[in-house]
């Protein structure tokens, strides 16, 4: 039973026979050894009849300690190698299942693409979890050709639309999965078994989020951003009129995460959901789009000066077609007009491993309007009658994406001189229905008076098949569910919804054994290494990295199922749309570090240039999660952190005083990033965990 490039005996395919009976014969149209980006067996395939494709990746055996790992892809998934790449080794991928003993599971949820699978149609019990169970399940018969054995434990995780799904695999896979382990996921309650699609809740607050960027615009939401930021006044309706103060609180009681401002103003999977689900509800919900400028109780025909000179709705030629390694590599744009489109745009290419594809086009002579969100309709020429959504803009360039067949074209086909329509209308209609689309969810209340909505009501939308089926909470096993508290993508609300649904499941006892919830402090939806940064301050001096957290809760999720070594939650209260956690480590709880910084005794000093501040600090972890093994000051938002400092003695808390000095006048966010680890090893290379904390001062 050795494993090695030496001895790659066959394996048999025709002595499984799936459970589920939509799945056809498998089959292996790959089976070689590979040493990067660690030493494993490589067996790719997939099921007859069907579009479902797998990838597993077995390490050699004396790496391999009994245990399945299957990671779930995010957004809509559609890729069976995303994990064992580079874009999966960014998330721990291969290495780090490696690091857990175990081998790696890899499905596309049945589908190529962001296509459906043509026999199996719009069931979204195939995409939500049935690819992905029998895939694993087929998994562990190769592995008992491999290894002499069926793996001891399964677990499945994945973030964002992984998060959504992986809860899933533990609800309807008993039989190959022990724990779960999503992380930013989110969606309604169902019961166990439902076949409904699930609710369109959290994608219906995108539409809130653009809004406010379209109403305030750069200056207002700069300030928006600068009252909500460490040492700010707090008070971000300061400088707006009533219809802007009226959507930025609609916001928040929404849920957006106060502390994120900045992100309002760099939508980047929330736009890319736009162009995906945007065709779909213009179908599905046409009264809607239709009521929204034609009828009483709508913004757009009362109030049409809310959408002042946004509006597009112009006719023009394609002048120019832009791949994604032009779009990267010429110079050409490399100006701060194109500094908001270039990452977003640039990794999704990147996702798709196409760099040649076609994902923007220049358009001349539209007017001013609002851009972003806006239609692109191809209609002559070899494209013609091929709608994209525009995902970003800068210049008279428009880049693109879109649903099914378009977002896997782009502008393939397309020629300088075909006619294009530009079209925002659907968009700037999005962008008002939160209002017309509220569920039963306690998050809505502001839009009822004494139960009865305040605005003209349309069924709540469904989200794409692709997205699955909605939670229903019953489940074998263990599920730690680890949500973030400065997501503008899967807003912390959602995080609450799957301990609800397991309480009602199985009772609030049962909840308090079989389930977990864990927040991570200043996380994002990216990491900061990805994100954008605001004027001034690098994303690092705000955000966490927080997949080494991740990999944390791995390794005690697995303790949790095989030693019965229950995790420590994280505390928290939450009213008006926020999630609030203590101030203290020891209230907290998880395994997050807990800093706060302070400049001259406060979160804001004022000062003149040459004149000393005073800066202290206290770091301090969580009763059980381990010791602080770095802090590192960062005194001008850079994100450098020149100054480290490195405990030899295991501390659980620590307090730092310095002074710093600024020389030039402005306005400087001085941060300390503290890093723990379980076992206090300063010179670990994983499960890191980070927090940070700022302060700031102006300098005059």
């Amino acid at each position: 039973m050795a494993t090695g490039p030496e001895n790659l005996s066959p394996l048999d395919t025709n002595g499984y026979r799936a459970r589920d009976a939509f799945f056809g014969q498998p089959y292996i149209d790959r089976d070689e050894w590979r040493e990067t980006p660690v030493p494993h067996r490589h067996v790719h395939g997939g099921f007859s009849d069907t579009d479902t494709r797998f990838t597993f990746y077995f390490p050699p055996e004396q790496h391999w300690q009994g245990r399945l790992f299957h990671p779930i892809e995010g957004g809509h998934a559609g890729h069976e190698d995303f994990f064992g790449g580079y874009a999966g080794e960014i998330s721990g991928g291969l290495r780090m299942v490696q690091r857990l003993g175990g081998y790696m599971v890899e499905s596309n949820s049945g589908h190529i693409g962001d296509d459906i699978d043509p026999r199996g149609g719009d069931d979204p019990t195939l995409y939500g979890y049935r690819a992905s169970v029998e895939s694993a399940r087929f998994s562990k018969h190769i592995a008992r050709q491999i290894y002499g054995r069926e793996p001891d434990y399964g677990y499945v995780w994945g973030g964002s639309g992984g998060g959504r799904r992986s809860p899933l695999c533990l609800e309807y896979g008993a039989d190959v999965y022990n724990g779960a382990l999503p992380y930013m996921g989110g969606g309604n309650i169902d019961e166990h078994g439902t076949g409904s699609r699930v609710r369109s809740d959290q994608p219906i607050g995108f539409g809130a989020m653009f809004n406010v960027q379209r109403l305030l615009g750069d200056d207002k939401l700069a300030g928006v951003i600068s009252a909500m930021q460490p040492g700010g006044s707090g008070n971000p309706y300061e400088g707006l009129n009533a219809h802007q103060r009226e959507e930025l609180a609609s916001l928040y009681r929404l849920g957006f995460p106060r502390g994120d401002e900045f992100m309002i103003s760099q939508p980047m999977g929330q736009m890319w959901l736009w162009t995906s689900i945007a065709d779909m509800l213009q179908k599905d919900d046409a009264d809607y789009f239709d009521a929204f400028w034609t009828r009483p109780g709508y913004v757009g025909h009362d109030n049409p000066e809310f959408l002042g000179d946004h509006l597009l709705n112009h006719k023009s030629v394609v002048s120019r077609i832009v791949t994604a390694r032009e779009f990267r590599d010429n110079e050409e744009f490399s100006g701060p007009e194109f500094g908001a489109a270039k990452p977003f745009v640039i990794l999704l290419a990147t996702l798709m491993g196409d760099l040649e594809l076609p994902i923007g086009v220049e358009v001349k002579g539209i007017p001013k309007g609002y851009r972003i969100g806006s239609g692109v309709k191809l209609l002559s020429g070899e494209a013609a009658g091929r709608q994209l959504y525009c995902i970003n803009h800068g210049g008279d360039f428009f880049f693109c994406d879109g649903h099914g067949e378009a977002n896997l074209q782009r502008f393939r086909g397309v020629k300088v001189g075909d006619e294009i329509l530009i079209d925002n209308r659907a968009f700037l209609a999005f962008c008002y229905y939160y209002r017309h689309h509220i569920s039963d969810d306690p998050l809505y209340d502001f839009l009822r008076v004494d139960g009865e909505p305040i605005y003209p009501q349309h069924g709540v939308p469904l989200q794409s098949p692709l997205m699955g089926v909605p939670y229903s909470g019953q489940y074998q096993g263990k599920l730690m569910w680890v949500h973030h508290t400065h997501d503008a993508s899967l807003w912390p609300p959602q995080g609450l919804f799957y301990q609800q649904a397991v309480e009602r499941a199985q009772g609030k006892d049962a909840a308090a054994e079989k389930f977990c919830l864990r927040w991570t402090q200043n996380a994002e939806h990216i990491g900061p290494d990805m994100a954008p940064s605001p004027p001034g301050r690098s994303a690092n001096t705000w955000l966490v990295n927080y997949h080494e957290n991740i990999e944390q809760c791995l390794f005690d999720l697995v303790d949790w199922v095989e030693k019965g070594v229950k995790p420590a939650p994280t505390r928290f209260s939450f009213a008006d749309g926020k999630v609030s956690l203590p101030p203290s480590a020891g209230e907290r709880g998880g395994i997050q570090p807990v800093v706060q910084v302070k400049v001259n005794g406060a979160a804001l000093a004022r000062v003149k240039a040459g004149e000393p501040v005073q800066l202290s600090a206290v770091a301090e972890v969580p009763p059980g999660s381990g010791a602080l093994i770095r802090l590192e000051w960062d005194y001008d938002g850079l994100g450098t952190y020149p100054e480290k400092i490195v405990p030899d003695d295991r501390p659980e808390r620590m307090e730092l005083a310095t002074t710093h000095t600024y020389r030039e006048p402005g306005t400087y966010f001085v941060t300390l990033r503290a890093t723990s680890h379980r076992e206090g090893d300063v010179d670990a290379r994983h499960a890191r965990v980070e927090n940070v904390a700022s302060a700031r001062v102006i300098v005059s």
